[in-house]
């Protein structure tokens, strides 16, 4: 089964926020961190922390919870990470990411 994920990168704590929505969390996460699109907003920013996320059996639930998202206060999306994630931390810090593999697009 193929999951999607709503995600929320940043560059710090109470930085910068950018949600998506992915089916393949790991190879975006992966790509935000490389910088591979260097002029895209995560790369300007430096949104490589990912401080939060939720998972979907559909892809539908998955876009529609990311809209949702794009229209709170941004307090409410603070409170969201403070309550999963209270320090911030990078989530994907001991995945086992292969940097030197890209995926093709």
């Amino acid at each position: 089964m193929t999951y999607c994920y709503v995600y929320i990168m940043t560059n710090k704590a109470n930085g910068v926020l950018y949600i998506v929505v992915t089916n393949n969390i790991e190879e975006r996460v992966k790509e935000h961190k490389l910088k591979i699109y260097p002029k895209s907003f995560t790369a300007k920013y430096n949104c490589d922390k990912q401080v939060y996320f939720e998972e979907f059996e559909n892809g539908n639930d998955a876009e529609k919870r990311e809209r949702q998202f794009k229209k709170w206060k941004r307090d409410w999306k603070i409170n969201l990470i403070d309550e999963m994630n209270p320090s911030w931390t990078d989530l994907s810090i001991n995945w086992n990411l292969n940097y030197n593999k890209l995926r093709l697009k």
